[in-house]
């Protein structure tokens, strides 16, 4: 019997993008440095660790979309999701996924709209550990003052992202 989970890895302008699925969705996408390694180990911990196999077939709208993306074409996903995370975590990426393309929010408000008032670093952890880059959207979260901080696929790819969006001019 053949693994239930599928891989693809696709061009963008930030760099290969690696995505993979379950039976019930996607549940990672891996961009920036430390790809495909960092994406097969998150699989083999989160997924377990029969190798998924690849197979461009079944990701082919996941692919589709975020190319559109990529192209300006597409402001939002209409994807099936396997979140894996804490419930913390689950709650952060819940409101994450909610700020609008071309804006950005920070660390607290999202803290804020949480519930969680002061726990700013806390969702900053929660969201450096996104397992769904671009389709939940953490590169939109900034820190207090504009600053861009953090992110799992580096800065570099968080700057592109938000200059794609219209966010930032350079």
């Amino acid at each position: 019997m053949s693994t239930g989970t599928a891989y693809a890895r696709t061009d963008s302008p930030v760099g290969p993008v690696w995505v993979a699925t379950t039976r019930t969705g996607i549940c990672t996408v891996g961009l920036g440095a430390g790809q495909p390694d960092d994406f097969f180990a998150w699989l083999a911990r989160h997924v377990g660790p029969e190798p998924p196999r690849q197979d461009p077939e079944t990701l082919i709208p996941a692919i589709a979309q975020l190319r559109e993306y990529f192209s300006g074409n597409r402001h939002e996903f209409d994807l099936p999701l396997d979140v894996h995370g804490t419930a913390f975590q689950r709650a952060v990426w819940a409101e994450v996924a909610c700020v609008p393309y071309g804006t950005t929010t920070t660390y607290g408000e999202i803290a804020l709209r949480i519930g969680r008032a002061g726990a700013a670093r806390a969702v900053g952890a929660a969201n450096g550990a996104n397992p769904l880059p671009i389709l939940i959207p953490c590169h939109r979260v900034i820190g207090a003052g504009g600053a861009l901080t953090g992110y799992g696929g580096g800065l570099e790819v968080k700057a592109a992202l938000l200059r794609l969006e219209g966010v930032l001019s350079l």
